[in-house]
């Protein structure tokens, strides 16, 4: 099967996966719909009693959060997210951040839910929000969180509406506060959920069920957590049913449950499973865990996840064991923003990453420092790559426990993670109270899951008194090479490996450093001050069998921190790929390194070096191969033995032509790579990563972008200025080119190509169907095109935006008047009492006194104050007349109930009303039924 067709699979599985669809219960996707505004929103000033006493009332939010805010001027967009990409650099705002502006901003959404809907437990999901966020729905402040790294679930079903009424969510994002040093993004940057359920239902991450073997027997215990909303105390039954790799039935069991009102419970049992099959590196075989929730009735409730049959083990003296096999962990740290998109990365992006981590040799990836998405992880299992998983916070209060918990219980089934971390390089570190602080985290990790171990990435103290090593499985030391025998000698039973190594600098395709162009060559000769060369960071760990693997920092290029310069540069240095996962020198002295069952082979630098002829030009060949042989135009310039670790390289006098690298073993040709002397570049090159993508509004793919002369050699060194155009059934969400000195725009139309690439990353439309075409243009140069299939796929289940409805509540009701009241008639000051409240349907008994007046104020959104706008009154029992801002705006003459319809004049946005109505004696009066704006007919 094609890459093409693979991952168009994948992508199709990962949307029944995420959909988690089954009996009774609804996850669906809220990420399309969302009005957003770029900047604070202030409410209102709070003076006078009467506005002090309503807004410390419940639903009675002001400002953004309010239902009746008036959004309508509001840019739409759907999620993910990153509004910081959006903005221009300037040299003015955090270095750290990638001197990009990030602020405060708003998001809003209408949610329509239906009358059968009622008494069903609904839930509001929030994967991830960067960074501090404030959510209100109906204007009831229903969730803070201090963290743009962790999801959060809000039981909304005591606030929500059905039927008719709109239900408004609103959330307040404050960027400016930031938890790393690192490029962070702004927004609503990984997905957005509602979920429907019965009352009686299965806990969001409710299901824990990870493999365990003792003594050669294979059990899966299972616990589901139940929780209940329902008025009274219910019983079920816990259904849970195993599916191996091949879908077949391998294990049942089942549990009584009984939760009481509002409470929750845990169902317990164990399923023994004779031969599993394993989860590896080479065969990540995934096990299907289904639980099934029923009562009397019939299935109420249903949950599914995927884990794995495998074992793990570090050992103080030989390293990492994954199923009884040794295993180096091969890893690196990365981060999560990506060319284009900045934090907010399709699915799709993420495996294109994976893929090519995965392809350098990789095996362990460490996300730093926080917890990735959960679908970056899904397809961690179904790659086969070992995670680090870890924690954001360093902190023992609740709130940040939470976090920590949160992390553990969502990720505690998975068997790409084998390590949580609890840190990463804090101060307190090698201190008592950093040892408290650690062991007091390990504990809770403990108490969730007490299979894997505990680790912390420790730049110092590692040998104080007291300090965190003390308190963890596996010690992890940054940066800490020369302590490797030393700390081994000293804690001879502790396993070790490396959280964190080498920090060295490379520019993509460049290769002479340049320090006032703030350029960095590629040869591996550029090691930061406190870190070391790849070659070197790796050798300190191959070299030592009790050194479990290490994390090289970066695996990947990332924005901001761009050491060791500041500005114009904008991004990382650090990675063996750059910022659109292009490979720098460093990936191929990793292949090398890492993979052992195909030759690898390559060659550095391009061979276009005009004006240097007779000039010796350094060549390097990373490979796994023992002899590398140079060729220069057919002619042999040099062959030597490679050293594995430090590969092999040629002092080459430059000439025109053609330079092969010949990879030998026992003098037999093994493999072979070549670069060759351009001319100038003639026209476009487009490479799709694939050419099949799914029309379900998400799949995303990169195109490379490049050039080749008249004969079709790529130009490795041009920087021509390209132009984008797309058709069909798509767009254009993201351009870059891998410069961390650039400061074009991630969002337009256009990009210069650096040393010879560039890429365009286009996604699908929703519903999409047909051609994707993406043009290619750029003065001198002949266009290319490239177009691509979108295939119609079944779409996510998802929430359908609704529109604002405007209703007109919080009405004030006078007491009976025996004569026609005056038609600005009001509360007296501070009056909370006299005059009632209420709510249509408000409906008056037969009364002697025939007058009252119902008073209301309210926002009038600007699509509404245009002088078309109307006020409908659904039903008005009794002769009423309608007043605003002491203007009549019309009448109801007939007594009987009926409708009335008035128009708006155009005016001020906030309006207040006065209903005169008149009773009839021994009849009801009132507004039987709801006051709503509407727009006129234009």
């Amino acid at each position: 099967m094609s890459v093409g067709r693979r991952l168009l699979a994948l992508v199709l599985a990962l949307c029944a996966a995420g959909s988690g669809w089954a009996g009774q219960r609804e996850r669906l996707s809220l990420d399309s719909g969302w009005l957003f505004h770029l900047g604070d929103v202030a409410a209102p000033a709070i003076k006078g009693h009467g506005m002090s006493y309503g807004s410390a009332k419940a639903g009675n939010a002001g400002g953004a959060a309010a239902n009746d805010f008036d959004d309508s001027s509001w840019r739409r967009l759907d999620l993910p997210h990153d509004w910081a990409v959006e903005g221009p650099f300037d040299k003015n705002e955090n270095a750290s951040q990638g001197y990009r502006p990030r602020g405060i901003a708003w998001y809003r959404r209408y949610v329509q839910l239906q009358p059968e809907d009622r008494g069903r437990h609904i839930e509001l999901q929030f994967d991830a929000i960067a960074t501090h966020s404030t959510v209100w729905v109906n204007g009831i402040l229903v969730n803070r969180n201090w963290s743009g790294y962790n999801g959060r679930s809000i039981d909304i079903t005591p606030h929500v509406r059905y039927g008719e009424d709109v239900n408004t969510i609103a959330v307040r994002v404050d960027a400016d506060a930031q938890e790393g040093w690192w490029y962070e993004g702004a927004g609503m940057y990984r997905h957005a959920w509602l979920v429907k359920r019965d009352a009686l239902h299965i806990a969001t991450d409710g299901v824990h069920a990870n493999p365990v073997k003792v003594h050669d027997r294979w059990t899966v215990p299972v616990e589901v957590t139940l929780e209940s909303s329902a008025k009274a105390a219910r019983e079920a039954v816990v259904e849970v049913t195993l599916v191996d790799p091949a879908g077949a039935v391998v294990g049942r069991g089942r549990a009584p449950a009984r939760v009481a009102a509002l409470d929750s419970a845990v169902a317990r049992l164990k399923l023994e499973v004779p031969k599993p099959k394993l989860w590896s590196l080479q065969q990540p075989q995934l096990y299907r865990v289904r639980a099934v929730l029923r009562d009397s009735s019939g299935e109420l409730d249903s949950a599914e996840l995927h884990t794995g049959f495998r074992t793990l083990r570090f050992d103080a003296d030989r390293g990492f064991f994954l199923n009884g096999q040794s295993v180096k962990l091969q890893g690196v740290a990365i981060h999560q923003d990506h060319a284009g998109v900045g934090v907010a990365v399709p699915d799709s992006i993420w495996e294109f990453r994976l893929r090519q981590l995965k392809e350098m040799g990789v095996n362990t990836i460490r996300f730093a420092h926080n917890a990735p998405a959960a679908e970056v992880l899904d397809l961690a299992d179904r790659m086969g790559l070992l995670v680090m998983d870890e924690n954001r916070n360093f902190n023992t209060s609740p709130e940040v426990l939470e976090q920590l918990k949160w992390l553990v219980r969502r990720d505690r089934n998975r068997p790409s993670v084998i390590l949580w971390s609890m840190f990463n390089e804090e101060p307190l570190q090698g201190t008592e109270p950093g040892y408290e602080m650690t062991r007091r985290m390990v504990a809770e990790v403990k108490k969730l899951d007490p299979t894997r171990p505990v680790t912390a990435a420790m730049h110092d103290g590692i040998f104080g008194d007291v300090n965190a090593t003390q308190a963890v499985d596996v010690a992890g030391l940054n940066y800490q090479a020369w302590a490797y025998d030393r700390f081994h000698q000293l804690n001879p039973r502790l396993p070790m490996l490396s959280t964190e190594d080498t920090s060295a600098y490379m520019t993509r395709g460049a290769f002479t450093s340049d320090q006032k162009a703030q350029v960095l060559n590629s040869y591996d000769e550029e090691p930061s001050s406190w870190g070391a060369t790849h070659r070197k960071a790796w050798r300190a760990i191959a070299d030592r069998p009790f050194m479990a693997g290490g994390a090289v920092w970066t695996g990947l290029d990332y924005r901001g921190e761009p050491t060791p310069f500041e500005w114009p540069s904008a991004g990382s240095f650090f990675g063996a790929m750059d910022l659109c996962a292009f490979p720098k020198t460093a990936f191929w002295i990793h292949q090398a390194h890492w993979i052992r069952d195909r030759p690898i082979v390559k060659l550095v630098p391009h061979w276009n070096w005009a004006g240097r002829e007779g000039q010796a030009v350094k060549v390097m060949v990373a490979t796994n191969a023992p002899r590398v042989r140079l060729l220069l135009n057919g002619q042999a310039v040099g062959e030597r033995d490679v050293d594995p670790i430090d590969m092999v390289s040629f002092d080459v006098p430059y000439a025109p032509g053609r330079l092969e690298a010949v990879a030998l073993r026992n003098g037999a040709e093994v493999g072979r790579d070549a670069v060759e002397t351009s001319g100038e570049p003639a026209r476009l090159v487009l490479t799709p990563d694939r050419s099949a993508l799914a029309g379900d509004g998400r799949d995303a793919v990169p195109v490379t972008v490049s050039a080749v002369d008249s004969k079709g050699r790529p130009v490795p060194t041009t920087d021509a200025l390209v132009r984008f155009h797309v058709e069909g059934a798509g767009s254009l969400i993201g351009v870059g080119n891998g410069d961390p000195n650039s400061h074009e725009s991630e969002k337009a139309g256009e990009r210069h190509l650096f040393n010879g690439l560039a890429q365009v990353i286009l996604q699908t439309q929703r519903a999409g169907r047909g051609a994707l075409t993406l043009r290619a243009t750029s003065p001198g140069l002949q266009d290319a095109v490239v177009v691509l299939d979108v295939q119609s796929v079944p779409q996510p289940p998802a929430v359908a935006p609704a529109q604002a409805f405007a209703k007109v509540g919080g009405w004030r009701i006078s007491p009976a008047q025996a004569e026609r009241p005056d038609p600005r008639m009001a509360p007296g000051h501070g009056d909370m009492n006299t005059w009632g409240w209420g709510e249509p349907p408000v409906k008056q008994a037969p009364e002697d006194l025939a007058w009252r007046v119902y008073r209301a104020s309210f926002g009038l959104r600007a699509d509404r104050n245009d002088g078309r706008g109307q006020i409908v009154f659904r039903e008005i029992a009794g002769q009423a007349e309608v007043w605003a801002e002491g203007l009549k705006l019309g009448e109801k003459t007939d007594p009987a109930p009926g409708p009335l319809t008035v128009t708006i004049p155009q005016g001020p946005g906030w309006r207040t009303l006065n209903v005169l109505v008149r009773s009839q004696r021994g009849q009801v009066s009132g507004l039987l039924g709801r006051v709503v704006v509407e727009p006129g007919v234009r």
